[in-house]
């Protein structure tokens, strides 16, 4: 997620809110489908958004999508469906599918070590002591290798700056470089959202012999129709791009100045992916299938399912503490100490009434984009906003709110 977070300016640009200039579209099943559209449009008139779109489906189709609020201020454009998002960590999931396309043609291994695709990781490090005031730290060598698995479920030890005060605050000393790391633990030990997905992205292009942008489209994209999901948005879909929104710590929601777009050549695994809920909404529904969708398939059905079940064993996802509140705030959405990590995905453990069953797999993005794939009873849904820090406490209640009135609205439908 880090990587995808626009440098805003010293000064922000406060925009005021167009009550009433919002829109909603929507398309339904069952006219409880409009309780959708007065949740988006009231979250948009309470200023807890500055817009959203949101958009669920079950194995069959779509069952409803909707679009409310600004997508930007300067000038006034509406958020429409087809607005395009900044999706930063969901580009996770759909780097995890790459990497299990690999494993079913054998190429490689769940249990690989990493240091067989990359050298560095065999001479890699363990933080032991790490003093905040000083910088000082002592290292040692770790005792057991990093592998794809542990990559896959972040739990090899590698963590981001705002996940980990001690990522944030480590600076080498005396000489020392690190290609890789250092861990924050030994591998599969413990969990820490980071930088593993990152390079789940360097093995496939390693092993692909591609970049992920020409792997990505040849092997996911294009089979999928997910004509607008890109590392490098098109000169032509720029003026549907999101801005990215920041939240103030008196509440408000300003919106900066538009940045150029920045064109990248290399991709990162972890993050730099942008979307349209309508596109990955695809993604998500080919999960929900068995690993395909409208015939094409992407994944066999076994590989989904490997995906979907624990692979932390008896260590469990936990709520981070924030180490850069500007860019996150807690992972309050975690279940401590329950919840697992699957092939690329979060598990929750324990269902809710109302919301997700137990055994689903979710994730978001830094910018406040989120998704959940709800296997046992046949839902999926995205709601994707843009604004940071990610985690906003407003944000994750739109989205409870929303998840609850799509499974009340499938309810009636069925």
């Amino acid at each position: 997620m880090r990587h995808l977070m626009t440098r805003l300016p010293a000064v922000l640009v406060g925009i005021a809110f167009l009550v009433g200039g919002h829109s909603v579209t929507a398309q339904r099943a069952t006219p409880r489908a409009a309780v959708i559209d007065t949740l988006l449009n009231a979250a948009v008139e309470r200023h807890d958004v500055p817009g959203v779109v949101a958009i669920a489906a079950d194995r069959r189709g779509i069952i409803y999508s909707g679009a409310a609020g600004l997508a930007s201020g300067m000038p006034t454009r509406p958020m429409a469906m087809d607005a395009v998002f900044r999706i930063a960590s969901m580009t996770k999931a759909v780097t995890s599918v790459a990497l299990m396309q690999l494993v079913e043609e054998k190429k490689v291994g769940l249990d690989d070590p990493v240091f067989r695709y990359f050298p560095a990781f065999g001479s890699i490090q363990v933080i032991t002591t790490f003093d905040s005031t000083t910088g000082a730290y002592t290292l040692k060598p770790a005792t057991r290798p990093v592998t794809v698995r542990h990559l896959l479920t972040h739990s090899s030890g590698l963590g981001y700056g705002f996940t980990s005060p001690i990522v944030y605050g480590f600076k080498p000393r005396n000489g020392d470089t690190f290609e890789v790391g250092p861990l924050l633990f030994e591998p599969g030990t413990d969990w820490v959202y980071g930088t593993s997905t990152d390079w789940v992205g360097r093995i496939v292009e390693k092993v692909s012999g591609k970049d992920l942008d020409a792997y990505f489209r040849e092997r996911i994209l294009e089979p999928l129709g997910m004509r607008d999901t890109h590392f490098n948005v098109p000169d032509a879909t720029l003026p549907r791009v999101v801005p990215v929104w920041r939240r103030q710590t008196d509440g408000r929601l300003v919106e900066p100045p538009a940045d150029p777009p920045r064109r990248v050549t290399r991709f990162n695994g972890g993050a730099g992916l942008s979307s349209t809920a309508g596109d990955y909404i695809k993604f998500v529904q080919m999960l929900l299938n068995d690993g395909q969708l409208n015939g094409t398939r992407i994944l066999l059905a076994d590989s989904v399912k490997q995906m979907s079940v624990n692979h932390l064993g008896s260590v469990s996802a936990h709520v981070i503490r924030t180490a850069q509140p500007d860019r996150s705030a807690d992972f309050t959405f975690i279940n401590e100490g329950r919840d697992k990590w699957g092939l690329g995905f979060l598990i929750t453990t324990e269902g809710v009434p109302g919301l997700r069953s137990a055994g689903s797999l979710s994730w978001g993005g830094l910018n406040n984009t989120y998704f959940w794939i709800d296997r046992s009873r046949g839902i999926a849904g995205v709601i994707l906003m843009q604004f940071l820090p990610f985690a906003d406490a407003k944000a994750l209640a739109l989205h409870r709110d929303f998840e609850r009135a799509v499974y009340q609205t499938a309810s009636v439908s069925r």
